[in-house]
């Protein structure tokens, strides 16, 4: 399928509907947290995919730079924002190395990390790393796989590799575990809510068993694509469905925690 025809076609909704119902449960999640503005703030999207959050945070008015280490990914993110209409910059950057990047310190006043620190080994380090990317008051809006999801192929199951060869090098976190990694960083933990129930995994299972028949698969089930929408909330409130994603709003304080004596 070509998706920059698509792109051309319907315009930025169309990045969000290619692949799992999971990468638009969390455009819907970012977006409720990412009002519109016209004061020229400033995002950095660490570990930005194919640039769908990046692209569609410009749209809502960001100053926006999206990081990736794929050339192909960045090339193809650079494409579709133009056809989208907005001029994110898409600059090839291996995440692990951030605190090498001292003109991006203090540049920030959001940063989102969208299943991203699970690839990480030193997941302390890309934590402090985005904290000095903050302006102080910046926001931090991250998700990352719920420690208690059901996995839904298995190579989610693990073994999980210690080497970071792009796949998961854990299984995920608890908030107990998000919330002592922001506190060994310097961040203030605002929310940590979840996303992702169970009709957006179960009919992610359903797309990436048709997806196999290609673009008639992608059209088999993109009419389901509206359910989870519709009833996932519900069913999370009347079930124990763990939902697939943790995701957290944090920020870098105004003022130091401990101001120097007198």
């Amino acid at each position: 399928m070509d998706r920059d025809f698509l792109v051309r076609l319907f315009g930025f909704g169309a990045t969000l509907i290619h692949g799992d119902l999971l990468v638009l449960d969390r455009w819907r999640w970012l977006k409720r947290r990412l009002p519109r503005t016209a004061n020229n703030e400033t995002l950095i999207d660490i570990g930005c995919g194919n640039g769908a959050m990046s692209i569609g945070a410009a749209i809502r008015g960001y100053a926006t730079i999206g990081l990736s280490w794929d050339e192909s990914n960045q090339a193809s993110a650079t494409r579709r924002a133009r056809l989208c209409g907005v001029n994110p910059t898409f600059p090839i950057q291996d995440v692990r190395k951030l605190g090498e990047q001292s003109s991006y310190f203090g540049q920030f006043d959001v940063a989102i990390c969208f299943e991203n620190i699970e690839h990480i080994l030193d997941d302390l380090k890309l934590l402090r790393d985005i904290e000095r990317l903050l302006k102080p008051g910046g926001l931090l809006l991250l998700t990352t796989p719920n420690w208690y999801y059901r996995e839904m192929s298995a190579g989610e199951r693990g073994p999980f590799r210690p080497i970071e060869d792009g796949g998961h090098v854990r299984r995920g976190y608890t908030p107990s575990m998000i919330q002592e990694l922001c506190d060994k960083s310097g961040l203030f933990v605002e929310e940590i809510s979840s996303c992702s129930g169970f009709f957006s995994q179960n009919i992610t299972i359903f797309h990436r068993t048709f997806r196999r028949f290609g673009v008639f698969g992608w059209i088999f089930t993109l009419p389901l694509r509206i359910i989870p929408s519709l009833l996932d909330d519900i069913f999370s409130k009347i079930t124990s469905w763990p939902d697939y994603s943790l995701c957290l709003v944090a920020y870098k304080p105004r003022f130091s925690p401990n101001p120097p004596g007198p």
